[in-house]
């Protein structure tokens, strides 16, 4: 077996085994609120959520018909950097940050942690290989991503402040507990579509950094039809369609598996959180990534939460959301993408040793 086919396997296990850390260091984002208040136990919580990651699978593939951000993960760095080894080095990267955030119940990004890994790589890769001054970054692929940094929970905050106010508003001459009874049956549709959206998002992360390496493989050893494919992306796709349905899986069994210091963190340190409001975050949550979704962004389900929670914190009062755990929230995001960058550079620059 060659040296670059022991590689790809390598890559293909441990990008699966991030996929599972992403589940249960994500688990938290669409369960939290229904934990919160009491709706599910923990445990019927992560059976509900993984059942909807994996149900996006069936969406994204027949109804969608496409995999949108997994092509735009592939691409967030140009072919010519993509080695085999930078993107074993930016997987590394990622899984050490992912479980660095879980065991200290930060709440941080995954997706960004996965593209900074992989950035890093790329970056320390062309120190040494870079001609002709070309980018190593696709920076049509990578502004959206980095502008959503910050879009994706300011969106997420004004979806669920104005939904919030106008279900109070509709509700106002409701019976409070005939009320709270029906937003308590809500919130396991509200939780089961922000599911949905976390497993349509982040499963194709993967899928798109296993596509790259893929790709690399076949075209480094001249398969004529990896070559000349128009789009090599949809091309593994189509060939390699257990991928797809694989990272699914995986991701919905890492969320079974849970990541309860998160789960704390989310439902009740940020602000709390009554079954109506629970409701309003998660389905704004979902309504965000949906739109981007659609547009082909990868953005981070954590962001996209946490912003809806703090979002239904403000309509009490801006006092109701404990701002000091926001803003280390808010660092935990800022360093994510630089932190694993350099993570990445210092692997790759290892695994170049041997």
């Amino acid at each position: 077996m060659d040296t670059q086919l022991i590689l790809l396997i390598v890559i293909i296990v441990l990008a699966l085994a991030f996929d599972f850390i992403n589940g249960f260091h994500d688990a938290a984002n669409s369960i939290a609120t229904i934990v919160a208040t009491r709706v599910l136990t923990p445990f019927q919580a992560v059976l509900w959520a993984a059942s909807f990651n994996f149900a996006a699978y069936f969406i994204s593939k027949y109804w969608i018909g496409e995999f949108k951000i997994g092509n735009t993960i592939a691409k967030t760095v140009n072919e010519q950097f993509i080695t085999l080894e930078v993107i074993l080095a930016g997987i590394i990267a990622a899984i050490i940050w992912n479980l660095l955030t879980w065991w200290f119940g930060i709440p941080s990004s995954s997706s960004h942690t996965l593209i900074g890994g992989f950035m890093g790589a790329a970056i320390a890769h062309a120190g040494a290989f870079a001609e002709n001054g070309q980018d190593v970054i696709n920076y049509v692929k990578v502004i959206p991503i980095f502008l959503c940094i910050f879009l994706a929970p300011m969106i997420g905050m004004f979806i669920a402040y104005f939904l919030t106010i106008l279900i109070m508003n509709i509700c106002r001459r409701s019976n409070h507990k005939k009320a709270e009874n029906w937003f308590r049956r809500l919130q396991l549709v509200s939780s089961a579509l922000f599911s949905l959206g976390h497993g349509g998002n982040d499963a194709q992360k993967v899928m798109g950094i296993i596509g790259a390496a893929v790709i690399f493989y076949h075209v480094q050893a001249g398969h004529q039809d990896w070559i000349t494919s128009e789009n090599q992306f949809n091309y593994f796709v189509d060939q390699w369609g257990w991928v797809p349905f694989v990272s699914f899986l995986v991701i919905g069994l890492g969320t079974m598996s849970g990541g309860w210091k998160i789960v704390k963190t989310m439902g009740t340190k940020i602000t709390k959180v009554t079954p109506l409001e629970g409701v309003a975050a998660e389905t704004s949550g979902a309504m965000t990534l949906y739109i981007m979704e659609y547009l082909g962004i990868p953005v981070s389900t954590t962001h996209t939460i946490t912003g809806s929670i703090i979002g239904v914190g403000i309509t009490k009062r801006v006092s109701a959301v404990r701002w000091g755990v926001t803003i280390n929230l808010l660092w935990a995001w800022i360093l994510t993408i630089p932190v694993s960058a350099l993570i990445a550079a210092l692997i790759y620059y290892f695994i170049r040793l041997f």
